[in-house]
């Protein structure tokens, strides 16, 4: 590791560590209805929303009726964006003419098993693509369908979470909150305001922002190129801010109209982690105990430091194998030495490693280097992180509910070991909070390793349709591990609601299109549903006393347990899958020898 490379890492820990109180106690005053400084401009907003929708304010849910509120709105946004993309032909602000069945261009044609895991992506906050937005989708499909998701989802993650804060903040209460206006107060006092000023700022660092069609230039060696244009800096900034990671290029972050300088990538990246960040800190505020939120914090802020530095480790290191064959791989003054196959020279090894741990830590599928180029073990890291659950700071609103869902686990594993009832900010843990915390683990360790598993032996056609004629082939994807690796982050991917991908595998095939579609609900809907079912049941409780045989649960010792909760849990459940792909591609490399 170089220097540079390693003060980059800690800038952006400390840029993160600064930002997270004062925005979170923003949001904490949001979400609480207090007034805020935004409220002259904003308040309105919110109160022609409320008038036009016909809710009311001041009434609350059970959480039988939030949860209902989220599937119902789900549904209607599926059937939204598949509608569009189906019809995008006949809709507005298409230039280039794309429709479900265009093929000139080299247009993908939007089938309906695409637009079906294109709606599901979009809803659960995935941001999956099995697509390349510039030769798929029309403007009109890219704002109205999915910008507007990115807002919509990312909005309804931190609905959520504030609903399951509710129930360790409230006491002997029945409701816990009212999903519409959370979701109201999300997207206008949080996500709105940061996108405007992130999209000013994209704008003025060169991201595109128009409605132009496709230019087609002369290039210097007297070919003929064509380059996409479009509404890009608008999605861009609620991609990164609402951990979505939807792209509208096909080189997402990579592409230097969405991504074009060093100083955009650290912007960017910083956009990522900002909200997740700050909730630990609206969480602590909350409960009337900002030590709780610290230590979420403390423990997300460990497992991130510590992936991100193997990651950048390894792939500064670089691969053996070119190293034997007498290249310099070490860094001089005119080369970065390292791996980097599928980075940016823009961004270097470091910004890509960074950009890398932070979107599979954050639920956010951006990225700006090919997963599918990295050493195996820094695979494993950006793999492993998804698999955690997406808790190492995790999505908007995913991540601090996720946290709380193992915290739920540390303190009864803890209570175990001592004999005691366990507890968590002043609320019992018993029996139902504990089976709906493992009726999520075993639900999307059978989506991941379920999928992966079939997906792994199942044969298709060779262009991977039902009905396309030749011999039946394999997976259209790499062999040997680093093939399974693919196979098994493309399922951890959807199942984790991130959206990144290790490259180097086809998935627009109607198989992929549909199992991956499911994946990406299991892993959003019997995900919340038992946790707000959890989170109901916490508020109706008493609140206990603090005694002498408590569990801190704001020091260090707490901190170890909820870590070593987070590692062990996904170590045991998924290290057969790990050393039958990264692992054992780790060793072949050492001896020389690839996939």
């Amino acid at each position: 590791m170089t220097s540079p490379g390693v003060l980059l890492i800690i800038f952006f820990f400390f840029v993160i560590l600064a930002i997270t109180k004062p925005l979170g106690l923003y949001m904490a005053r949001v979400f609480e209805g207090q007034r805020t400084f935004l409220h002259p401009v904003f308040r309105p907003l919110e109160s022609i929303i409320y008038k036009l929708s016909g809710v009311k304010e001041e009434v609350e849910q059970r959480w039988t009726q939030y949860a209902g509120a989220v599937v119902a709105f789900s549904v209607a946004k599926f059937a939204f964006v598949y509608a569009i993309q189906r019809f995008q032909g006949l809709l507005p602000f298409n230039p280039q003419g794309f429709s479900t069945a265009h093929a000139a261009m080299g247009a993908t044609a939007m089938t309906p098993d695409l637009a079906f895991n294109t709606a599901v992506s979009f809803l659960t906050n995935t941001n999956w693509q099995a697509y390349a937005g510039e030769s798929t989708m029309s403007y009109f499909t890219q704002m109205t369908a999915l910008a507007v998701s990115n807002f919509t989802s990312a909005a309804a993650g931190i609905a959520i979470a504030i609903a399951v804060v509710r129930g360790f903040s409230r006491a002997e209460k029945k409701t816990i909150g009212n999903f519409w206006v959370d979701m109201t107060r999300a997207i206008v006092y949080v996500l709105l305001p940061l996108a405007i000023a992130g999209s000013l700022y994209l704008v003025s660092a060169g991201v595109i922002q128009n409605f132009d069609a496709y230019t087609k230039v002369t290039t210097v060696e007297g070919g003929s190129q064509v380059l996409a244009q479009g509404p890009i800096a608008s999605q861009e900034v609620i991609k990164m801010i609402g951990t979505n990671g939807g792209g509208f290029m096909n080189a997402n972050s990579a592409h230097p109209y969405e991504n074009p300088t060093p100083f955009s990538n650290f912007i960017e990246i910083v956009m990522i982690f900002i909200i997740p960040a700050g909730l630990t800190y609206t969480f602590g505020k909350l409960v009337g105990d900002t030590r709780q939120g610290w230590a979420l914090f403390a423990a997300m802020a460990l497992m991130f430091l510590v992936g991100v530095f193997i990651v950048y480790h390894y792939e500064q290191q670089g691969n053996p194998i070119i190293s034997k064959l007498g290249l310099t791989s070490a860094p001089t003054a005119t080369q970065s030495g390292g791996n980097m196959e599928g980075k940016e020279v823009r961004f270097g090894i470091p910004g890509s490693a960074l950009f890398a741990t932070v979107t599979t830590d954050a639920s956010c599928g951006a990225i700006n280097s090919w997963h599918d180029s990295f050493t195996p073990l820094a695979g494993l890291v950006v793999l492993f992180n998804i698999m955690t659950g997406e808790v190492i700071f995790g999505g908007v609103g995913s991540g601090l509910y996720g946290m709380l869902l193992y915290a739920i686990l540390a303190v009864f594993i803890a209570g175990l070991m001592v004999g005691r009832t366990p507890e968590y900010i002043g609320k019992k843990i018993e029996q139902k909070e504990v089976k709906m915390a493992m009726l999520v683990l075993i639900t999307t360790a059978l989506s991941i390793l379920g999928f992966a598993a079939v997906s792994s032996v199942v044969h298709f056609p060779r262009d991977g349709y039902w009905n396309a004629p030749g011999p039946a082939v394999a997976n259209l994807n790499n062999g040997g591990p680093h093939g399974l690796s693919e196979v098994v982050y493309a399922y951890t991917s959807a199942t984790g609601n991130n959206g990144s991908a290790f490259a180097g595998i086809n998935v627009n095939t109607p198989w992929y299109n549909l199992t991956l579609g499911l994946a990406m609900m299991l892993g959003r809907f019997l995900y919340i549903v038992p946790l707000l079912a959890a989170a109901g049941s916490l508020a109706a409780k008493k609140r206990i006393p603090i005694t002498e045989g408590t569990l801190p649960t704001h020091g260090t010792l707490f901190v170890g347990l909820l870590v070593g909760t987070v590692i062990i849990v996904g170590a045991l459940t998924f290290f057969p899958a790990l050393s039958l792909s990264p692992i054992v591609e780790h060793f072949l490399m050492l001896e020389g020898r690839l996939f």
